[in-house]
């Protein structure tokens, strides 16, 4: 069978499973044990025993779960409504008021996972149940999430910009710098359209009728000090070179157990809350990455990334369009594979390619962390979808459609890194 059949098979297969109600991590094992068996001469049973342990067993996921409990621990007491308190002054001005602080919120925390989904199941345990409960609409709360969640991969520390950097043969802190700006421009991207939307369509956000002196602005941000204070924890432990982001996650979570003491929302009750909350939510996470990596797995023996990767290595196109060829030739990609994955199948045979182009190979990492961002929230295997999917209750197909304006914004940051390369290459240049 061709690759395009064989393509065509395993995408109606995921339908069909997905459609009969399975879970995604199952339906995932799933499409991945047909490929193997139908397209493979290894055993699919053992590969599949073999690689979701590994998968399973990752040290570097360990912070994944940490983060999560930070999350649930922070949304049991009352620090969401603190840092709503110390944030609303400042945003209340804007249009789209509360909902700015999705973005916010994802941008600062993101400093600290460097994962998308720790980032986007952290702040939104603390902004979905605010939000809602102010009467701000759905579609927005949970679009502007899903889209500020994949900040965790572009704003340092970033796991993604360690694979490729180790993949490319390029320099890591070159690369963490290079995300600063596209990082914060993204954000900035993320919040304007919140304005756009919320200019268009003035009677969906509740109207406040709270004004504040520029004194009372600095006196409500006092509220921000606890906020202010774990992340600093957390980060200044990264960067000063004291912890490992696992090791920083652990401080996040010991950091959370002492704001609750002392807010005296620390109880047996609230604490078993809290891990049962993270297990739940870390086990759905756990379950979607296992069946990610037997997927990656099977396709790597199948060979369809590489031949696409080669595919698009022949076609000879001039930069702009091996740039928009590789900007679709990801997304399509992501729609079945986790990002890292990605990276770590198709880098040798596209590298080449791109260094015949004279692109530079540290713009080429920026630009392949957004394009692997607008892969973690395309249907059916967008990461940050699931997240939200298990958070919300709500069909992947109603999370993936009001997600869609931040993707085509994902789309526009490519064109800007295209036609601006200095936004990715003048920090690092400054070194």
């Amino acid at each position: 069978m061709s690759e395009l059949g064989i393509t065509a098979l395993l995408i109606a297969s995921l339908f069909l499973i997905l459609g009969s109600g399975v879970w995604i991590g199952l339906t995932l094992t799933g499409v991945a044990w047909i490929a193997m068996e139908l397209f493979s001469s290894r055993p699919a049973g053992d590969a599949m025993a073999v690689t979701i342990w590994g998968s399973s067993s990752s040290w570097t996921l360990t912070a994944l779960p940490l983060f999560i409990w930070m999350g649930e621990i922070l949304f049991r007491t009352k620090l969401s409504e603190s840092m709503f308190k110390g944030l609303a002054p400042w945003v209340n001005w804007l249009p789209g008021r509360l909902l700015h602080t999705n973005v916010i919120g994802c941008t600062i925390f993101a400093a600290v996972s460097g994962s998308s989904a720790a980032t986007c199941a952290t702040i939104g345990k603390m902004t979905l149940p605010e939000l809602t409960k102010r009467g701000y609409p759905q579609d927005q709360i949970i679009g502007s999430l899903a889209g500020a969640g994949t900040l965790g991969l572009l704003i340092p520390p970033s796991i993604i910009m360690i694979v490729y950097g180790v993949t490319a043969e390029v320099s890591i802190s070159q690369l963490f710098v290079a995300g600063v700006l596209p990082g914060l421009l993204l954000a900035s991207l993320f919040s304007g359209y919140i304005i756009v939307w919320s200019l268009l369509n003035p009677g969906k956000i509740p109207p406040t009728t709270e004004r504040f002196t520029l004194v009372q602005k600095l006196y409500e941000s006092r509220h921000l000090i606890p906020v202010v204070g774990l992340i600093g924890a957390v980060l200044g432990s990264i960067y000063a070179g004291l912890a490992t982001a696992t090791e920083a996650a652990a401080v996040g979570v010991i950091g959370s157990f002492v704001l609750s003491a002392l807010q005296r929302s620390l109880n047996w009750g609230t604490f078993k809350e809290a891990l049962m909350g993270a297990t739940r939510l870390y086990c759905m996470i756990a379950l979607i990455l296992a069946g990610a990596s037997f997927l990656t797995l099977s396709m790597g023996y199948i060979g369809l990334p590489r031949h696409l990767a080669e595919y698009v290595s022949s076609l000879g196109l001039s930069p702009f369009l091996l740039v928009l060829v590789l900007t679709v030739f990801y997304v399509v990609l992501g729609c079945f594979l986790d990002g890292i994955s990605m990276v770590v199948l198709t880098m040798g045979v596209i590298l080449p390619t791109v260094q015949a182009a004279h692109i530079d190979l540290i713009w080429f990492g920026i630009f392949i962390v957004v394009v692997v961002e607008m892969a973690q929230i395309t249907p059916p295997v967008g990461f940050n979808l699931f997240v939200l999917q298990g958070m919300t209750r709500k069909e992947i197909t109603y999370i993936g459609r009001v997600t869609l304006p931040f993707f085509i914004l994902m789309f526009a940051m490519v064109l800007a890194l295209w036609f601006f390369p200095q936004i990715a290459t003048w920090l690092p240049g400054k070194m």
